[in-house]
């Protein structure tokens, strides 16, 4: 029987204008859905398990849209909340060379964050799971929801389910100062944390020596030490770092590094040309869960995730639609972009 997994947080439609355009120029815009748990759950259905994304969307059309974009793929939908008036919307301007990708939000009265405790019935939810993730985008939403995370979080622990979170801060959602004391309190709940170069300094002022993001330099003796400070105030099993050397928008170096309490795993490094960077990340969590749930030893789950989310950027849309055959083959060295007849 294929192992469950269960992600928390809110689908969003994701408005893009074709090809290159900017938004001040777009006549059409083309729609997709997409966000950071419902990316998360389209990866693990596609590498075969049982995945179930767990969230509140209008009874309208407009919100069956978004649970049939996640059924295509055969993500479990049975514990979605239905009610409110508001799919959350953000509009995406893809970025070029120097110019960056720029994202504006809509989603202010969505249903998920007008949800309420009683709409989830954790225990039933997290019945024969065997993982729970989410990340910080969704406490950000208010209060509430990060009580209702709060709530998930405990059901899972009492129940034997391993947590993990990427901290995925966003600066439009809340303060750094507000985001450090609300995913404290939820980090305490966690197994395997999940952060990129900037998440550990914003949401905890844990910073890397040597490394300017903005400048696309790398330390790896200071992404050692994030990792060792964040397992040591927070108890968890294994941290996950992304390492993105951003040359420019379309262009990128990628790797990742792995701490399990006692040695560092880094993989090998990716030179990506980008067709689209929304959903690396949560395409990278995807691969890390995939990677530990098949047994894995730590390299090789390092080299599985990093594989799953170096693809991930030649795939348009927020899902990662590619086969753990596909991973696979990248991760084993097959890095050529032949084609395959």
């Amino acid at each position: 029987m294929a192992k469950k997994v269960v992600t928390f947080g809110e689908i969003m439609l994701r408005l893009a204008p074709e090809g290159y355009y900017r938004f001040v120029q777009a006549k059409a815009y083309g729609a997709a859905f997409g966000g950071g748990e419902a990316n998360v759950a389209v990866s693990l259905a596609n590498y075969g398990f049982d995945a179930a994304f767990v969230t509140k969307l209008p009874k309208h059309e407009i919100g069956q849209a978004a649970v049939n974009s996640l059924r295509e793929f055969g993500v479990d939908t049975s514990y979605i909340a239905r009610g409110g008036d508001r799919v959350g919307i953000y509009f995406l301007e893809k970025g070029a060379s120097q110019r960056p990708s720029k994202v504006i939000y809509a989603r202010a009265g969505s249903s998920i964050a007008e949800a309420q405790p009683s709409d989830f019935d954790w225990k039933a939810i997290f019945a024969d799971a065997e993982w729970f993730h989410f990340t910080g985008i969704t406490p950000a939403l208010n209060d509430e929801v990060a009580a209702i995370c709060k709530e998930a979080c405990q059901a899972a622990k009492e129940l034997g389910v391993k947590i993990s979170c990427d901290l995925n801060y966003r600066n439009k959602l809340w303060s750094k100062e507000k985001a450090g004391q609300v995913m404290g309190g939820l980090c305490q709940y966690v197994d395997v944390c999940i952060a990129n170069e900037e998440d550990a300094a914003d949401v905890f002022g844990i910073h890397a020596a040597n490394t300017d993001v903005t400048a696309g330099e790398v330390n790896r003796e200071g992404y050692k030490d994030v990792a060792r400070q964040l397992a040591e105030r927070f108890g968890f099993e294994k941290v996950a770092i992304t390492l993105r050397e951003s040359i420019s928008a379309n262009d990128n170096n990628w790797s990742a590094m792995l701490y399990d309490g006692g040695d560092y795993y880094f993989s090998k490094k990716y030179k990506m040309h980008i067709v689209d960077r929304v959903g690396g990340g949560d395409s990278f969590g995807g691969g890390l869960i995939c990677g530990i749930l098949q047994g894995y030893g730590p390299h090789q789950v390092i080299e599985f995730a990093v594989a799953a989310s170096c693809l991930k950027h030649s795939v348009e849309g927020d899902f990662n639609m590619v086969s753990m055959d596909e991973v696979l083959k990248l991760a084993g060295g097959d890095g050529s972009g032949r084609v395959q007849r």
